[in-house]
């Protein structure tokens, strides 16, 4: 447990997107899952607010915020929906890429196109123990890589005019490197996306001996996976907090909905199963919140289990939306299968962004494989 209280300015910039998510994405949720995309005006509102520059580099003309805050912004907006913000253009997971990497080994060219122009990224990574079978391949051909394959899904990689992609090549070194659409090719396939987060342009990624160079590359064995480490400890993090907001919107709506419908002549929150299965909604936010304020200050501090604590509060939040979500649709009964309410909607994304960020189990057997390399350090030592 820790102690925190947000300070003044935090809460006047919480306030403002919690009022920009209940009312403008909640009220255009709809209509950008019907589209596939969010509308472009929602869009320019975002932009204008600061809301896509939070986590990007000051070097990139971003915010640079500290994830404390960024977790509690990101809740209120996805208060509103987390389709729509996932759909949002920009730098996406590649800003926390781009924050960890630092200005040192940011190339003069990506600077441009960052700062110059309309640029999103989608970020691949496909070096974990998980992804040994990945049908993405890399090999090496004298000063140049080849890259060949099919990704796994990527959110906004329909719409991705640049790529972050961490692989290893043939002979086993962690590669990451950047392509540009306007001079690297690849063929995009849309993802089967009736589930949910229709909006976040969630595709698969062709490539048919996509060549790239040398001045491509931001880093290489070691220090790639250093930087492929710190990146996903604060994307882990950031989308933990997203699905905190998606939870918080289930909860209330699921509350105001059984204390406003009678059976029997009495509120069905007056029901015992009713109100437990409310109670353990509660705490099951309660929880969440608590992981994600934990790991995001450990992280802003650089505290040694960071990404240990990530790992904790992304299974905690997988496992929590997948509860807090499906209960809010069992809470309304037939209701909750209807689309006049938007409790199906979020089960579904909620659903979705389980699959394209990994499921619980992937995030506890990596933790519990930390803690037992932990646990044998100290022994030996």
């Amino acid at each position: 447990m820790i102690s925190f209280e947000p300070t003044d300015e935090e809460k006047a910039f919480t306030e403002v997107a919690y009022k920009f998510g209940g009312e403008d994405i909640r009220r255009s949720a709809r209509e950008n899952e019907q589209k596939g995309f969010v509308h472009h005006e929602l869009i320019d509102q975002v932009n204008h607010l600061g809301f896509l520059t939070m986590e990007e580099p000051e070097s990139l003309d971003g915010m640079q915020l500290p994830l404390i805050s960024q977790v509690q912004i990101l809740e209120a907006l996805c208060y509103g929906d987390l389709g729509t913000v996932q759909g949002f253009p920009g730098l996406g997971d590649g800003a926390s890429v781009l924050r960890v990497i630092g200005d040192q080994q940011i190339h003069e060219e990506q600077r441009h196109f960052v700062k110059e122009n309309s640029c999103t990224i989608a970020f691949a990574e496909e070096v974990a123990e998980e992804m040994a079978q990945s049908r993405l391949k890399l090999t090496k051909s004298n000063n140049a890589y080849m890259l060949h394959g099919k990704s796994e899904p990527v959110r906004l990689g329909n719409i991705a005019t640049h790529l972050i992609i961490g692989i290893k090549d043939d002979a086993g070194e962690t590669i990451l490197f950047w392509l540009d659409k306007s001079r690297n090719k690849w063929e995009v396939e849309t993802c089967d996306n009736r589930l949910g987060l229709r909006e976040a342009n969630i595709a698969n990624l062709s490539f048919d001996e996509a060549s790239f160079s040398e001045n491509q590359i931001i880093a290489k064995g070691n220090n790639a996976e250093k930087i492929l480490q710190l990146a996903y400890t604060r994307i882990y993090i950031l989308q933990a907090a997203k699905q905190l907001g998606l939870m918080v919107a289930a909860l209330d709506y699921a509350t105001e909905y059984t204390a406003t419908r009678k059976a029997f002549q009495q509120p069905l929150a007056k029901f015992q199963g009713v109100s437990f299965r409310i109670a353990q909604m509660v705490m099951e936010i309660k929880m969440v919140r608590n992981h994600i304020w934990q790991a995001a200050k450990a992280t802003d501090d650089s505290h040694s289990n960071a990404e240990g604590y990530a790992l904790s509060t992304m299974f905690a939040a997988h496992k929590g939306i997948r509860f807090v979500t499906d209960s809010a649709v069992q809470l309304l009964g037939g209701h909750g299968y209807v689309q006049e309410y938007p409790v199906e909607k979020w089960m579904r994304d909620a659903q979705a962004q389980v699959i394209l960020y990994g499921r619980e189990r992937e995030f506890l057997t990596r933790r519990g494989d930390q803690i037992l390399a932990e646990t044998e350090k100290k022994v030996m030592s």
